[in-house]
């Protein structure tokens, strides 16, 4: 199939930038994951545009981009809801559609969440680095340039031709997360949960967070309850691997959830975000409140098979 230019920049927005599922396996060089930090909306999208779930896609932040198509193309546009346009007309999201040539998507405000995402039939034609196209921002490589989009880049695909087949599908807004400002993330224990005492776990799970706008896409900073280790616990350990979700300690007490861009850690992790309520750290706003909702490894796990269950399901309706 022929690489065509497809989209234009015409202004990039609070923070636009190329993501797709992540790099894995790179952690022992401090290559970080990077990635969409709501894989679920990411992969809908894809699946939506007839992509695979993998592909690259646009994230954006709080205020979107504008965006002009440069060649008719099919886009679904899943996540948080920025209030997308069409040449000055709202349009539906969780469904893919026609643009056609010289047509405009623009953003109006943000509804809720934080973050959407773009998908248009054919992904996104930028170089893989260590096998993906996600944008490392801390860094500088990956997606376009290693940065953020700006005001005048052109983003090339391959050409598909809009395929009347994936045209006006539906993702059925029974699965479709419901963002709002006070979140209920579920969590399970450790690894060095025992370096805290009970009262600190206690006021953990009971205690009411907001997110920080000291936050980025390393990890989201909470405000709230300083959570206190045990007197003979140091401030900090030995530097090890994390993983996102992971929920670090540093001195002052507040809990820092960690995200894609962070591979190290030097604090005590009191819990971790199970992989099913992942995708919903990439909605929490600034300002936004938070708890915390210890559960056990048997219920993260049926959590994550009914996420994965419902992604099945849509892929396997669509091949009917």
């Amino acid at each position: 199939m022929a690489v065509l230019d497809r989209l234009k920049i015409l202004t990039p927005g609070a923070l636009t930038s190329i993501q797709d599922l992540g790099r894995y396996g790179y952690g022992r060089y401090g290559v970080a994951p990077s990635g969409a930090l709501d894989s679920y909306s990411l992969r809908i999208a894809n699946l939506l545009v007839g992509n695979r779930e993998d592909q690259a896609c646009l994230e954006a932040m709080l205020m979107g981009p504008r965006i002009k198509f440069l060649t008719e193309s099919v886009v679904a546009i899943t996540g948080g809801n920025l209030s997308p346009h069409r040449n000055r007309q709202p349009i539906e999201m969780w469904q893919s559609q026609v643009f056609k040539k010289d047509d405009v998507l623009s953003f109006k405000a943000a509804v809720s969440g934080f973050r959407a995402y773009i998908a248009i039939d054919g992904g996104l034609g930028v170089p893989a680095v260590m096998g993906s196209r996600s944008t490392n921002l801390t860094s500088g490589f990956g997606g376009c340039g290693g940065r953020a989009l700006t005001a005048g880049d052109i983003i090339h695909s391959e050409s598909t031709g809009a395929d009347s087949a994936v045209v006006n599908r539906k993702f059925n807004p029974e699965w479709r997360p419901l963002y709002g400002k006070k979140w209920s993330l579920r969590v399970i224990w450790g690894p060095q949960d025992q370096d805290f005492p009970e009262k600190s776990r206690d006021l953990f799970v009971n205690g009411a967070y907001h997110m920080s706008p000291q936050s980025d896409r390393t990890g989201i900073r909470l405000e709230g309850p300083a959570i206190e280790r045990k007197p003979e616990a140091d401030e900090s350990i030995i530097s090890e691997g994390v993983v996102s979700g992971s929920i670090q300690i540093p001195g002052d007490g507040k809990p820092i959830i960690i995200l894609g861009e962070t591979v190290t850690g030097g604090y005590r992790k009191i819990a971790t975000v199970i992989s099913a309520d992942l995708p919903l750290l990439g909605q929490i706003k600034p300002g936004d409140r938070i708890q915390f909702k210890a559960v056990s490894w048997k219920a993260a796990h049926r959590a994550l098979q009914f996420m994965e269950d419902t992604i099945r399901n849509f892929r396997k309706n669509l091949d009917s």
